[in-house]
């Protein structure tokens, strides 16, 4: 594949993205709603394509393909879980939005923090969220620098060139509109994502000899990756450990529950969440055959995450389109990094700056001018982050998942439990985020359970347990909270 064609595409990619991001910068972006909500007025459609981009990033289509490399089928099994897990969007959604619209809420930890009269609430969740979403942004750096070394330019363009170009674009669409041009980039990248991978999918199955073609190779060359555990890889204990936090994954990862506020209507978020069940599906099928189709073609890699770009430059597919799929990853990676900084620099102003400063100093745009200093310096963190090349995307996407799913009882808390305590959610979040960061730094198995089953019970029992045990916050508030949102639930199901 030409380094020079690769340089192209991703010449005009930047241009056509910078251009569109300036025709998203309507109305003013001088306040928090509205640099980091879309003054909450993003429509169905693009709701749906953002959020989309947003979730299936570099994981998809490098990481999912790679961990389908190295275990079969089970991947798939995997990623369905998740799809099941998106019916919380259907819980969830409606009463993020209601409270979102009638309180203010710019993030998920005010809202907590609020719902539970506790500024530490806020504080502590929105830390926590810091701590392990860099990581992830740094996975989607590693995806960007591993398809542009890997297969696809043999090593013409560096792993760090790679992550270079990817940070600076995440900060470029990022400062443009706010969350106005992530949103419209993002469905910009999700078209192309979407309609480049499935004609490479088609185009690979017809070089293997059509669908029965293409098992009959896998049952000759690799038979065990059609069957679970398969070759070991997916076995109960460790699908299960990957599968919870990715279970969770649309309520205890802010940036994706941030999307929550964003819509202009219940109607537009009910598309929201169809147009991505539609998007997901046909996605999740796209990186599965991918991975599987390298398994039949290039049986000896050594890793697994190569799997993608060294598809992407085999003779089934054509160099252009092999570049516009590239540039499609590089899309949907930057678009999960941008979402990424804006959530994280929104969390860091609203809920730890403005909590621990004089309330005097902390007017919505003093917030603002916060948020958008600490932009670059977590996309520092990220890239440092990206540099050390850790191994299996997907992996480590969970891991950073199980980290976050630690603050979910707090969430279902919430909405559903008024003795529910400020206490009980900062000593779950706290307690759970050291012992999965434990876990996780040594790689130990208690009981031969991994992080994120153990962060979900420990984070739970305490939760539980401790709001049983200290006072809850005044009922009046818990009260207002779950009573208008009955009301409301109510009313919009006749």
């Amino acid at each position: 594949m030409s380094t020079t064609m690769v340089w192209i595409t991703i010449t005009l990619y930047i241009l056509i993205g910078i251009f569109i991001a300036f025709l998203s910068r309507v109305g003013k972006q001088n306040s928090m709603a509205g640099y980091f909500l879309g003054d909450r007025k993003l429509n169905g459609f693009v709701s749906a394509l953002s959020y989309s981009a947003t979730t299936y990033s570099a994981f998809m289509l490098v990481g999912l393909a790679g961990l389908t490399y190295n275990g079969g089928v089970g991947a798939f099994g995997f990623e369905i879980i998740y799809f099941m897990g998106v019916s919380l969007v259907a819980i969830f959604g409606p009463r993020f939005w209601l409270v979102g619209k009638k309180y203010g809420y710019v993030t998920p930890s005010e809202m907590l923090g609020d719902r539970y009269q506790n500024k530490w609430v806020a504080i502590v969740t929105a830390l926590s969220s810091c701590l392990f979403l860099i990581p992830y942004s740094a996975v989607q750096l590693t995806g960007i620098g591993y398809l542009l070394e890997g297969g696809v330019t043999s090593g013409a363009i560096s792993y760090t060139t790679g992550v270079i170009i990817a940070t600076i674009l995440a900060l470029v669409f990022t400062y443009i509109a706010g969350i106005r041009s992530v949103a419209w980039t993002d469905s910009l990248q999700s078209l192309i994502m979407i309609i480049a991978s499935t004609i490479v999918v088609l185009l690979i199955i017809d070089g293997l000899g059509g669908w029965n073609g293409f098992f009959d190779s896998i049952e000759k060359t690799k038979p065990e990756a059609l069957a679970v555990p398969g070759n070991g890889f997916f076995n109960f204990w460790t699908f299960l450990g990957l599968t919870i936090p990715w279970f969770f994954f649309s309520i205890s990862n802010p940036q994706v529950s941030q999307r929550l506020f964003m819509p202009s209507s219940m109607k537009s978020m009910r598309h929201m969440l169809l147009g991505f069940l539609i998007f997901g599906f046909i996605y999740t099928i796209v990186s599965v055959v991918w991975g599987l189709s390298a398994t039949v073609l290039f049986p000896e890699l050594d890793n697994a995450d190569l799997a993608t770009p060294i598809l992407l430059s085999s003779e089934l597919v054509p160099d252009l389109l092999g570049v516009i799929v590239m540039v499609g990853i590089l899309a949907a990676a930057i678009s999960t990094i941008d979402s990424i900084l804006l959530t994280l620099s929104s969390l860091f102003s609203r809920d730890v700056y403005r909590n621990i400063m004089k309330h005097k100093q902390t007017t919505d745009q003093k917030q603002l001018q916060i948020g958008k200093i600490v932009i670059p310096i977590i996309a520092i963190l990220a890239y440092l982050f990206a540099q050390l090349q850790l191994d299996l995307i997907a992996v480590l996407s969970v891991a950073s998942s199980a980290g976050l799913i630690v603050v979910v009882p707090g969430i279902i808390g919430a909405f559903f439990w008024r003795k529910g305590t400020a206490s009980g959610v900062i000593i779950s979040v706290i307690i759970g985020s050291i012992f999965v960061i434990i876990l996780e730094a040594f790689q130990l198995l208690p009981l031969g359970l991994k992080s994120g089953i153990w962060g979900i019970i420990i984070s739970t029992i305490l939760f539980i347990s401790t709001s049983f045990i200290t006072k809850a916050p005044p009922e009046d508030k818990a009260n207002e909270f779950i009573d208008y949102l009955q009301v409301k639930l109510k009313k919009n199901s006749r």
